[in-house]
């Protein structure tokens, strides 16, 4: 929760119902690659669960180096592809998803399935695209709380299992930290 304690807090969204987000102070329909910001006029950039829905990452990195001021940041946290969520989530097909994720959570609403590509979502990746655009950069794998396996205690276990014994690169997500 930035309002308040910043500026301006802009929101880029695909999803016109973001405009209603509260914690904006200012929203804008992406509908485009280009986002509609002006070059060098952002302090921070942040994406929390937007990577894995990334076509062209290539595109995504550009825009985030133009709107970025110079020492601006740009923070990331991501599902990773090599991890249990990041494997099954792949293998599905994306029409199914809501069917698996109604059965693993509650109130999971349809218009709120986007499109999975996974496009950057390993830490190599990612550190190969940041290192392409010249930002300086943190990329690393965490353990994230198992939520989505709740629905069982076996499966649960398993998801804390995981939690203890995964290496980092097959961690649940992904944190990357970068400076333009």
């Amino acid at each position: 929760m930035l309002k308040g304690k910043c500026l301006k807090v802009i929101g880029l969204d695909v999803d016109p119902r973001a405009a209603q987000n509260i914690s904006l102070d200012e929203f804008h329909l992406l509908q485009e690659t280009t986002w509609p910001v002006l070059d060098s006029s952002v302090d921070i950039c942040v994406c929390d669960y937007v990577l894995e829905h990334i076509q062209n990452p290539q595109a995504f990195f550009t825009e985030c180096k133009r709107v970025l001021k110079p020492g601006g940041y740009l923070c990331i946290r991501t599902t990773n592809l090599l991890s249990y969520f990041g494997i099954i989530a792949k293998l599905i097909p994306s029409r199914a998803h809501i069917r698996i994720l109604r059965q693993a959570k509650d109130q999971v609403r349809e218009e709120d399935i986007f499109p999975t590509y996974f496009s950057c979502n390993t830490i190599h990746t990612l550190r190969q695209y940041l290192s392409l655009n010249h930002f300086d950069h943190a990329v690393f794998g965490y353990e994230a709380e198992p939520g989505y396996l709740s629905f069982s205690h076996f499966t649960y276990y398993l998801g804390v299992l995981h939690q203890k014994l995964a290496p980092g690169l097959c961690r649940i997500g992904i944190h990357a930290f970068a400076k333009k």
